[in-house]
């Protein structure tokens, strides 16, 4: 089992206002509500404003996180954004967000694990405090994925929304947070989700819209209810814990259907799932911030309680991790 001296100390969410329903999607592609809601589980997603990027995103998740927790950010000394959909290829989304919180001491990097990102995040703060070379570390998911969507795509479109997460870890050897972690990649089944950009036929596929998420579902969905399943049992086996030990499962929202499959072929209990994806889509690397934070404000989360938080998605990468929930 590993040794941790991290604790998560406070959370922050944002997502724009805008809603997108699945009633004014009719209006773009050819679907219907009954359809993806059937296929998906999604009702409605929301949607950054042309004028807002992932950077105000992830600053306003963090204003939330100081509005409702009584901590000073002014010794934060790294911010971790995690993020696929970055306001520029440089300066980064954690270099904006130092400046506009005005924090001045912090390191400040982002880290692109696509829809596993958050689960990377938190892994790579626990190592940097664990170890001493950190002591208070922000970690964000935040995402502005409406930006990446071809809307005439009716397979892509339906499922992504906008959003943004935050948490506050920071060195507590005597009440850690982190219990135990599992990672892993499948790059050569990276071309079934990609967004394309400098290397537009990296793929071969001529069909390929530049700057656009391409993605085979079908075949992540496969991927994702046979791998996610393994290494969840992989993570209880290390930390010799059992499902029963587990008092909340919060998976990467996705997409209900393979979220089902996961707990059916865990033993994992639907009913202690949490996830956001109903009226939030899939929102990539801010989906599990934005559950934990969902759970917390309806009361679900408990302190000490028993997390096994699992992201998946786009590499093709895969990352969980059990915590003892702290707030």
């Amino acid at each position: 089992m590993n040794t941790s001296k991290a604790r998560i100390t406070a959370i922050g969410s944002y997502v724009p206002e805008t809603k997108l329903t699945n009633h004014e999607l009719e209006k773009l592609v050819e679907t219907n509500d009954e359809w993806i809601v059937q296929r998906t589980g999604i009702k409605e997603r929301r949607i950054a404003l042309s004028t807002e990027f992932t950077s105000d995103i992830s600053t306003k998740a963090v204003e939330n996180l100081m509005e409702r927790f009584d901590k000073s950010l002014d010794d934060v000394d790294m911010i971790i954004v995690c993020t696929m959909t970055p306001d520029f290829k440089t300066p980064s989304v954690s270099a904006l967000v130092q400046a506009k919180l005005g924090l001045k001491n912090t390191g400040a990097i982002d880290l692109n694990a696509a829809c596993s990102g958050f689960a990377y995040g938190l892994h790579i703060a626990n190592g940097l405090i664990t170890s001493g070379l950190n002591k208070k570390i922000l970690v964000i998911g935040a995402e502005t994925f409406s930006k990446i969507l071809d809307y005439s795509d009716r397979s892509t479109c339906i499922l992504f929304g906008d959003g943004g997460g935050a948490v506050l870890v920071e060195y507590d050897e005597d009440h850690p947070s982190f219990i135990e972690t599992h990672m892993g990649t499948n790059g050569e089944l990276a071309h079934n989700l990609y967004c394309t950009d400098l290397s537009n036929q990296m793929f071969g596929n001529e069909l390929a819209v530049n700057g656009f998420v391409n993605q085979n579902g079908r075949e992540v969905y496969k991927w994702a209810v046979n791998t996610v399943p393994k290494g969840v049992t992989a993570l209880l086996d290390k930390a010799d814990y059992e499902t029963n030990d587990v008092d909340w499962f919060v998976p990467h929202s996705a997409n209900l259907r393979i979220i089902e499959s996961i707990c059916n072929r865990t033993g994992l209990p639907l009913e202690k799932t949490i996830y956001s994806l109903e009226y939030l889509g899939n929102t990539s690397a801010a989906s599990i911030p934005l559950s934990l934070d969902k759970g917390l404000r309806e009361g679900k989360l408990k302190p000490d309680d028993k997390l096994l938080l699992y992201g998946f998605g786009g590499g093709l990468t895969h990352a969980g991790m059990l915590i003892h929930w702290s707030i």
